[in-house]
């Protein structure tokens, strides 16, 4: 009886020893500082920043928070193309917005 328990209770941890886990690859952003060229409201947000070459689209999902300089919640509907901002987000296969800023007055 002993021996069936061990059997047991080895097969059914063997499995959870040996998974393998996800790796996936994200890396929190310091910000992207610069002009947004396109925005979609709920999809996505383009910026071309002063260092990068190319502009960075960035996905927008439901819980995207954003604010002003001071860090007051504001419409979204006021960010426009050509509208200064910081954008922080996860960067992995897809650029995740998690934060926008706008930059500006």
């Amino acid at each position: 009886m002993k021996k069936i328990i061990i059997t047991l209770v080895c097969a059914l941890v063997a499995p959870l020893a040996f998974a393998q886990r996800s790796t996936k690859t994200t890396e929190t952003t310091a910000g992207t500082h610069g002009t947004v060229t396109t925005y979609r409201p709920g999809k996505t947000i383009v910026v071309r920043s002063e260092r990068e070459q190319n502009p960075i689209s960035y996905a927008l999902g439901k819980t995207v928070h954003y604010v002003n300089k001071a860090g007051r919640k504001i419409d979204e509907h006021l960010i426009r193309p050509g509208t200064r901002v910081i954008v922080y987000g996860a960067r992995g296969q897809t650029h995740a917005a998690e934060r926008v800023i706008v930059d500006e007055d």
